[in-house]
């Protein structure tokens, strides 16, 4: 499973900063999917990893 934060929308954004201002703490929403990891040759993998370094972003290889 992985999770990211969600795309809200603009009733799911009100909702939230209603929340937040009730409670006077900051929220995150996050989305969850189950995934199946694609498995990586090094070359792919080394790849990836520098492509990570470059754009300052996490990368998760999965299977379609």
């Amino acid at each position: 499973m992985i999770c990211s934060l969600s795309n809200l929308s603009e009733n799911d954004l009100k909702a939230i900063n209603q929340l937040e201002k009730e409670i006077n703490v900051p929220l995150l929403a996050f989305s969850c999917h189950d995934i199946k990891p694609a498995i990586l040759t090094d070359d792919a993998l080394a790849k990836l990893e520098q492509l990570e370094k470059t754009l300052g972003f996490s990368l998760v290889a999965v299977n379609a």
